[in-house]
C-alpha cells in the first residue's frame, strides 16, 4: 500500500501546496469532451445503502444520467471508514467514468487518523463540487432514560461508558459529532462503529445500542416513524426541516457542528471533463425537487466551483487534524 508522512501531508495543507494537488491537473490525458463520456459512469458511495450518503447519490444519479445521455451506476463500497471506496476511485482511470462521493471523514479525517493511508486525498483527486451542508442529530432508542440533552448529559455521567454509542463509522460525521459533544461536556460513552449508517439504524432501532449521532438525512424518517427519540440537532439554531426539535446549541450554547457532502474525481481527470460535471451538477442542485428534498432532510444546497470545493477540504484537513489530535481519538 502506498505510504503518506501525516506531518508531511498537513503541513503542506497549512502553507497551501495542498490547493493546487487538490485542482485538476493541466498534464491529464487528452480526453476530447466532445467524446465523453462514452459508457456509464460509476458512482461510489465508501458507505453501505441506507445512509444518508445514499439519499444523496441517488438524487444526483438520475438527473445526471438524463444530462449525459449515460447511465450513472451507484456502487456502494462500504466499510473501513470509506477507505476501499477511496483507494479504489484513486487508481481508477481518469477518464471521466468513475466518481465518488466523499465527506470530511474521507477527506479530512483519515489523513489525521491512520498513520498508512493507502490514498491521498491531495495526490489522488480531482474535487468536481461541494453538495449539500448539513446537520448531525442526536437520537437515542425510546429506551433510553433521557427525553432531552440535559438528561441525556445526566445520564451518562451518571455511568461513565455505560451507554453506548453507535455510529456509521469512526471519524464519520456522526462519529465526529459525538466527540464534539464529550469535549463540551466531557461525558464518556462506549463507541460502537458500524460499516455504515444503515447496520447502525437496524441496531438502534432494535436496542442492541442505546444512541447515535447522524445525518439529519438518515435519521428523521426515522424519527418521524416513532423508531427514535430525536433530542436535538447540531446546528446553531433549530433545523427548518424538523423545528420541533430542539438545536443541541440551547443546552450546551457553545455546541455547533456541521458537515458536507461533495463529488471528487481521479486525479488527473482532464479538466474539460471536471467542468462538465461540475457544470451539469450545479445545474441538478438548483432544481426545486433536489432542493426542497435535501430541506426536507435537513440538508442544504451548496454547489460552487470546483476550486471552492477545494479551499473546503483544504480547511477541514487542517480542522480535523487539530480535532483528532486533541480527543486523543485513535482507529477502532
Amino acid at each position: 500500500m502506498k505510504k503518506i508522512d501525516r506531518r508531511q501531508f498537513v503541513t503542506s495543507a497549512l502553507t497551501g501546496t495542498a490547493l493546487a494537488g487538490l485542482l485538476p491537473l493541466a498534464s491529464s490525458p487528452a480526453h476530447a469532451q466532445g467524446s465523453w463520456p462514452s459508457k456509464p459512469i460509476r458512482l461510489v458511495v465508501p458507505y453501505p445503502p441506507g445512509g444518508g450518503t445514499d439519499v444523496v447519490s441517488r438524487l444526483i444519479a438520475e438527473p445526471l444520467s438524463q444530462a449525459l445521455g449515460q447511465s450513472v451506476i451507484i456502487d456502494n463500497r462500504g466499510g473501513a471508514n470509506g477507505i476501499p471506496g477511496c483507494q479504489f476511485v484513486a487508481t481508477a482511470p481518469a477518464d471521466g467514468h468513475t466518481i465518488l462521493l466523499v465527506l470530511p471523514g474521507q477527506m479530512a479525517v483519515n489523513p489525521a487518523l491512520y498513520k498508512d493511508l493507502p490514498y491521498n486525498p491531495v495526490r489522488d483527486f480531482a474535487p468536481i463540487i461541494q453538495l449539500t451542508s448539513f446537520e448531525v442529530a442526536l437520537a437515542v432508542n425510546p429506551s433510553v432514560a433521557a427525553r432531552n440533552v440535559n438528561e441525556l448529559v445526566a445520564l451518562a455521567k451518571s455511568k461513565p461508558r455505560g451507554l453506548t454509542l453507535a455510529s456509521a463509522g469512526t471519524g464519520s460525521a456522526g462519529h465526529m459529532a459525538a466527540i464534539w459533544f464529550s469535549m463540551k461536556t466531557g461525558v464518556e460513552w462506549l463507541h460502537v462503529p458500524y460499516k455504515g449508517a444503515g447496520p447502525a439504524f437496524t441496531d438502534l432501532i432494535g436496542g442492541q445500542v442505546d444512541l447515535t449521532f447522524a445525518t439529519t438525512l438518515s435519521t428523521l424518517p426515522h424519527v418521524r416513524s416513532g423508531k427514535l427519540r430525536a433530542l436535538g440537532v447540531t446546528g446553531a439554531k433549530r433545523s427548518a426541516a424538523a423545528p420541533d426539535i430542539p438545536a443541541i446549541a440551547e443546552s450546551i450554547p457553545s455546541y455547533e457542528f456541521t458537515q458536507w457532502h461533495g463529488l471528487v474525481a481521479p486525479a488527473r481527470t482532464p479538466p474539460e471533463i471536471v467542468a462538465r460535471l461540475n457544470a451539469e451538477i450545479g445545474k441538478i442542485l438548483q432544481s426545486a425537487q433536489v432542493k426542497e428534498k435535501l430541506a426536507s432532510l435537513g440538508s442544504e444546497v451548496r454547489g460552487g466551483t470546483s476550486a471552492d470545493f477545494a479551499k473546503t477540504i483544504q480547511a477541514d484537513i487542517v480542522r480535523y487534524a487539530d480535532v483528532v489530535k486533541v480527543s486523543g481519538m485513535t482507529p477502532d
